[in-house]
């Protein structure tokens, strides 16, 4: 005899349960045997139907379910594939930067922690091989290096243990003052600053971002819409702790606006923040203005950077002709459009592998002149108040670095 069992279930007070001892007629010639059992269901019955009937939570429930196992599933996969490429991995003599994909718009990266790091790297002029691989230190942070078998993260740690190994220092002509005012304005972007940013980005403004993340395969929408709306419930999760996200909108947009005021205005007309010559704290506010200023289309941080700061949108130009010469953008940005809403396919960046700011810079001359032949210029000679944004001090050669030790 085939074993078998089925639970049946009432809008009345029970369950019945059918094993193999008794039957239940069913109409017509169907019938189940089996040995009834029924218990007693408890709490408010109409309730538990009503909520089982309802749509307003258990079919999000399902999707999100759903959506999360696909995720786990896919990522597992790309750890198991990744697992032959992390044993080839070598970093002897070589510094490896973990950091998450490129995006296919905007920025070289959306997280202004790697985009800082990266950025750092190449203005000390240190040869670094990139590593898409998305994983995250053993402290669960983003970036993070390896050097020697040493690993080294969170951004400002990689800068410390940078310096202490290789002996590169882009502050060893700042006073005592400027180093004091460095480490203020760094810890004003990174701890408050920042958080406006990732609202602007995970919260406000998510359907844009979840335009611009790169992933791909068969379900490769489905996996951006629940990767951006995970990033979106940490951020405000986050948020919340911090205390930033216990305030209105309206309210962080007004902080946003007031960091953003105090960095134009310690900017003034000076070529970088401390001055003439580049400094680290260059590094963490480019990171996070570069995000305000390429991947935020129609937001106030966009409208304030291109329009009434543009000191500081001269700023994180001027910083990435310099430091990312293949990074392509439309200067016709800087003028505020509150139309322009979609990722400009001008500004994608093509995975440079390892990377060195000497080698590029000398590679660059002739890539530039093919670019000229290929395609018109699209860049104004000047922004829309008549400033130019090729003045002298925008220059993109690395003549006025000294020296560094490596």
């Amino acid at each position: 005899m085939c074993c078998w069992q089925v639970a049946l279930a009432w809008t009345r007070p029970c369950a019945v349960d059918l094993g193999r001892s008794q039957g239940v007629s069913a109409g017509g010639e169907s019938s189940f045997y089996g040995a009834i059992v029924a218990l007693a269901m408890g709490g408010d019955r109409g309730a538990i139907m009503s909520a089982l009937g309802s749509d307003s939570w258990w079919r999000k429930t399902l999707y999100l379910a759903g959506g999360a196992l696909l995720a786990a599933a896919a990522y597992l996969l790309h750890e198991l594939l990744a697992i032959r490429k992390e044993e080839e991995l070598d970093s002897t003599d070589a510094i490896i930067l973990h950091q998450f994909s490129r995006p296919k718009c905007g920025a070289p990266s959306l997280s202004p922690f790697c985009l800082k790091t990266e950025t750092y790297l190449r203005m000390v002029d240190l040869p670094y091989q990139n590593y898409f691989d998305g994983k995250l230190s053993p402290q669960g942070k983003m970036p993070w290096i390896e050097y020697n078998r040493e690993r080294a993260c969170g951004s400002d740690f990689i800068v410390d243990f940078l310096e202490e190994r290789l002996a590169v220092s882009l502050d060893k002509g700042l006073t005592p003052e400027e180093k004091a005012v460095s480490c203020a304005v760094s810890t004003m972007v990174e701890e408050h600053f920042y958080w406006t940013i990732a609202y602007c980005q995970w919260v406000d403004n998510l359907e844009e971002t979840q335009k611009m993340l790169s992933v791909s395969g068969p379900l490769s929408q489905l996996l951006k819409w629940v990767l951006s709306h995970v990033t979106g419930d940490i951020v405000k999760r986050e948020m919340y702790g911090h205390g930033m996200g216990r305030f209105s909108e309206d309210q962080v947009y007004a902080m946003m606006e007031k960091d953003m005021r105090t960095l134009a205005t310690l900017l003034g007309n000076k070529k970088y923040l401390m001055g003439s010559k580049i400094s680290t704290v260059d590094a963490t506010v480019f990171g996070h203005l570069a995000l305000a200023m390429w991947t935020l289309p129609g937001t106030r941080p966009e409208q304030l950077i291109k329009g009434e700061l543009i000191n500081l949108a001269m700023y994180c130009e001027r910083i990435r002709r310099r430091f990312w010469p293949e990074w392509f953008v439309d200067l016709e940005d800087f003028r505020y459009d509150d139309e322009s809403k979609s990722c400009a396919p001008t500004s994608k960046l093509p995975d440079l592998g390892l990377y060195s700011c000497t080698e590029t810079f000398r590679d660059d001359t002739c890539s530039r002149a093919a670019h000229s032949v290929d395609t018109p210029s699209m860049s104004p000679g000047s922004d829309p108040t008549g400033i130019s944004l090729y003045d002298s001090d925008m220059d993109t050669e690395c003549s006025e670095m000294e020296p560094l030790k490596c």
